[in-house]
């Protein structure tokens, strides 16, 4: 019941297992438990009717006192243990599943993420895991304890009387068969849900992130009516597909509660034939009411299970995707990065054709070209952010995708025109770039990274919280963090991805100073579109189409008279275009 195929069906760990497996066991001995409380008032009645009828006691008063008082201990003992066993284990499931899930993220590439939508991981991660919780917490262990339980149960009322036990019973197989011949209806309904649920936070998500461009273009109508329309659709779908659970659950606990009637019938019958006495007609009855109670929970359960697998399936498939691995060490001969006839696609769309090229340790290479000519695709792929797909890359002779990525970007600092940062400190920002560093050493890094500057001006200084992705810092300033932040860790190999594309002069001038500090003695990749920010490089690739077009010095590929001339005269013109202007 409890195997490998469980684990995955409900997305589980191995100790949410072990949590379903304590919570089915005292979900069992709480409903035999309260099963034995109705033996106690069957003795009772039992005892009462003997006093009027017999005038004389079946048993001690002291006795039915005494029964009670054990009932009601063992009640309390016993539904404590299934709270802390459902609710309580379950809660540190949840913590345990959401920490696994950011881990295993973490550990996937990059690739993952490009054709996954943010908004739907984060419906993973919060939403669909809040649904597994309450099926964890609420379902599972409820659900198969009252199969066990009943099952037990039913067992002791056949023994007693076949008759009268079919009768009370034939309910509850139909009212769930009825349920689980609806599951195809259910898990439609579900997935529906999910992917209405799934563009409303995509929707919130989006106007949130572009609250700036709306209002400046005055969409906020236009977009607000797009989000009541996605909104509403959710409405209207949550509606149809709970009206459609609700009919099944209802409908099998009608047909369920049938059973009350068919028992009636036939106790009467039996009795009326003198085969069965009242209090036994009594006694089933009495049971009753307990086998219905758990199981009319059931059946709003297992319409709920239903559904959540939709959520169980997209847990799980985080789970089954591929980790980028390697080796766990990486000494390679130095750290030239050379590409051997490397090709990429993104969704089967060609984006590098066959590229070959060697960044030299010590040099600054420069990848320029048109705008999706690949240049930041080889700078991904360098990094190991993407796996090539054909061809391979090398550090110092060794293969790339044969290495951890986490043990090989140890060797790489990168500073990308998209600053991402923390709500944190300016110092635990710059801290980043290595997690043990002293404060000295981080202090060091941001006065080499020209971040003192403004630092000094701030309340707290390098303690000032900047704000979800620094929002309180200018762009150069936020620039100027990152490399801080990249000249801390030191390491051998430096990506810039357009690191100063979208500066005024003056931020530039001070943040081309942090980078010249930066790029020393180390194996540097430039990405840019200005012309000008890679006129000292030692060497220039020129892409075109996702291929090397061009090769060589700046002085070199001028004299070609080829597609890097002719780029840098365009930038050249519009320059003095702008200056006369």
């Amino acid at each position: 019941m409890f195997g490998e195929n469980f684990k995955r069906k409900y997305a589980l760990t191995h100790q949410g297992v072990q949590n379903v497996k304590k919570g089915t066991f005292w979900t069992v001995i709480v409903n035999i438990v309260v099963m034995g409380g109705m033996g106690i008032l069957y003795l009772l009645m039992n005892h009462l009717i003997s006093l009027l009828i017999k005038n004389q006691a079946e048993m001690n008063v002291l006795v039915i006192i005494g029964l009670l008082i054990v009932f009601v201990c063992l009640s309390f003992i016993t539904h404590l243990q299934q709270y802390t066993s459902t609710y309580g284990l379950v809660y540190g499931e949840v913590k345990a599943t959401r920490i696994s899930l950011a881990e295993k993220l973490r550990q996937l590439p990059l690739g993952y993420f490009h054709k996954k939508d943010i908004a739907d991981l984060t419906e993973t991660l919060m939403g669909d895991v809040n649904r597994m919780e309450h099926v964890w917490s609420h379902v599972l262990g409820y659900l198969y304890g009252s199969y066990i339980s009943t099952g037990i149960i039913a067992v002791f009322l056949f023994i007693y009387d076949w008759r009268l036990a079919i009768s009370c019973l034939w309910g509850v197989p139909v009212a769930f068969g009825l349920l689980f011949g609806s599951r195809q209806w259910t898990s439609k309904a579900s997935q529906k849900l999910k992917q209405a649920a799934i563009q409303v936070s995509d929707g919130i998500q989006e106007s949130l992130e572009n609250v700036r461009e709306i209002r400046a273009t005055n969409q906020e109508e236009t977009y607000l009516q797009g989000l009541y329309q996605k909104i509403d659709t959710h409405e209207k779908v949550m509606i149809k597909g709970e009206l459609v659970a609700g009919l099944f659950v209802n409908g099998a606990s009608v047909i369920m509660r049938l059973g009350v009637a068919t028992t009636i019938l036939v106790g009467v019958h039996l009795i009326v034939q003198g085969q069965v006495d009242f209090m036994i007609l009594f006694m089933f009855l009495l049971v009753i009411t307990r086998i219905y109670a758990p199981f009319d929970q059931s059946l709003a359960l297992i319409a709920e299970m239903f559904i959540s697998q939709v959520s169980a399936n997209r847990i799980t498939e985080i789970y089954d995707t591929p980790v980028a691995s390697g080796e766990k060490t990486f000494k390679p001969k130095g750290h030239d990065i050379e590409f051997h006839h490397v090709s990429f696609a993104y969704d089967l769309q060609d984006v590098l054709k066959d590229v070959s090229f060697i960044a030299k340790e010590g040099e600054v290479t420069a990848l320029v070209g048109p705008s999706g000519s690949g240049k930041s695709t080889c700078a991904k792929l360098a990094a190991r952010l993407f796996d090539v797909q054909k061809g391979k890359i090398t550090v110092g002779g060794v293969d790339i995708n044969e290495v951890d990525p986490e043990v090989l970007l140890s060797d790489y600092s990168m500073v990308f025109q998209d600053v991402v940062l923390f709500d944190d400190s300016i110092k635990e920002n710059i801290r980043l770039g290595k997690r043990n560093a002293t404060d000295e050493e981080v202090y060091k890094a941001a006065k080499a990274a020209n971040c003192d500057e403004f630092v000094q001006k701030l309340p707290d200084g390098y303690d000032t919280l900047i704000g979800e992705n620094g929002t309180k810092l200018s762009g150069g300033e936020r620039q100027r963090i990152s490399i801080a932040r990249a000249l801390l860790k030191d390491a051998p190999i430096i990506l810039l991805d357009e690191a100063t594309a979208s500066l005024d002069v003056e931020n530039e001038t001070k943040i081309q100073e942090a980078l010249s500090r930066l790029l020393v003695n180390k194996t540097v990749l430039v990405i840019a579109h200005r012309m000008r920010t890679v006129q000292s490089a030692d060497k220039i690739i020129v892409l075109e189409d996702g291929k090397v077009k061009e090769e060589g010095s700046p002085e070199q590929l001028y004299k070609q008279d080829g597609l890097y001339r002719h780029m840098l005269d365009l930038q050249n013109e519009s320059a003095k275009w702008q200056i006369d202007a």
